[in-house]
């Protein structure tokens, strides 16, 4: 636990390097803090902040910048957001940016630019998943042990795989397996088909089972690998920071996360399912796995259920409360959008 005078020359440090991006000197902390300290007494207190990691020195320099935890300490207890802060200018883009609720694609592109455009970060915007439903399943042997996975979804989408089975099956076989599908779990989500699948195990005959269960992982990892969900805009805002512009190993691992998607559709995934704005700071767990790297993002919805994430991803060196509000105010925008009837 810290005493209020740490805690103050924390939140005081942590505020002066997202402002100027320079490490920050007893002097600068004396000045800004307001605390009526000498420099030996700021140099001791900084000397404990870093024994407990909340700080760190930069090779070059005397000063210090926030660590990880530090930003993660400053954002849990110091940070106080003004939610009408955002006016004028700022909001001139959201109330004049043309978001029609019957075309949500232009509603989630519009979204990513003007997160970007406010923040001047990244803007990302994950659109809202296909409904999961399961409606009708064939399966066709192709040979030993070769299965053709047919699977069709209400609006008509199919999705074809091979899958091998641990033991041949001959087409009979297969039928039945396709017609207890098609009569008992239809019209179902496939998380609800995985779930009585599990829970009927015992009534499923071995191989027969596992070949209905393999067929619920095919339309799950059909859902799972569409990247054309993920809409980023900004990515270039990132050449121009001095957070990440002299190092360019970060820049391009960065980079392939964004042309990839699927690492950055792990990250958003997890937002969606908490509530409100949330935070997640580069290096303090495998969420971020990169240290100069934060995430701010919410969740949106349609008609009362969470459909998407959308967020700002910036350095560590970012106007947390300043993020806040841009995501919470966007987020409440889109939800509004595409709620409209």
């Amino acid at each position: 636990m810290l005493d209020e005078r740490s805690k103050s020359l924390l939140k005081t440090l942590v505020e002066r390097y997202i402002a100027d991006g320079q490490p920050v000197g007893s002097r600068t902390l004396s000045k800004a803090s307001g605390l009526e300290l000498s420099p030996a007494t700021i140099r001791n207190v900084m000397a404990d902040l870093e024994e407990l990691g909340l700080i760190a020195s930069p090779h070059t320099s005397a000063g210090r910048i926030p660590t990880a935890r530090g930003y993660r300490l400053f954002v849990d207890t110091m940070l106080t957001a003004q939610p009408a802060s955002i006016v004028g200018a700022d909001l001139r883009p959201i109330e004049s940016s043309q978001l029609q609720p019957d075309q949500p694609q232009r509603v989630i592109a519009s979204a990513a630019q003007l997160l970007s455009n406010l923040s001047s970060f990244v803007g990302v915007v994950t659109a809202p998943r296909k409904p999961s439903v399961f409606h009708h399943i064939e399966f066709l042997r192709l040979g030993e042990r070769r299965v053709l996975v047919i699977m069709v979804s209400p609006d008509g989408d199919v999705q074809n795989r091979v899958i091998f089975t641990a033991q041949d099956l001959t087409q009979p076989e297969l039928a039945e397996a396709s017609n207890r599908l098609n009569a008992h779990y239809a019209g179902l989500s496939l998380e609800a088909v995985r779930e009585r699948i599990k829970s009927e195990v015992d009534a499923l005959r071995g191989e027969i089972g596992r070949l209905m269960s393999a067929a619920v992982q095919v339309g799950t990892e059909a859902l799972e690998h569409e990247e054309e969900r993920v809409v980023i805009s900004g990515e270039r805002n990132l050449l121009t920071m001095q957070d990440f512009s002299n190092d360019m190993g970060s820049l391009r691992r960065l980079f392939d996360v964004f042309e990839q998607k699927t690492q950055l559709m792990r990250l958003l995934d997890v937002s969606s399912r908490a509530e409100g704005v949330r935070i997640y700071i580069g290096g303090e767990s495998q969420v971020v796995p990169f240290e100069e790297l934060s995430i701010v993002s919410a969740p949106y919805e349609v008609d009362g259920q969470v459909v998407g994430t959308l967020g700002v991803i910036g350095p560590t060196r970012m106007a947390y409360d300043r993020m806040i509000q841009i995501v919470d105010i966007t987020s409440r925008m889109v939800t509004n959008a595409l709620s409209q009837k």
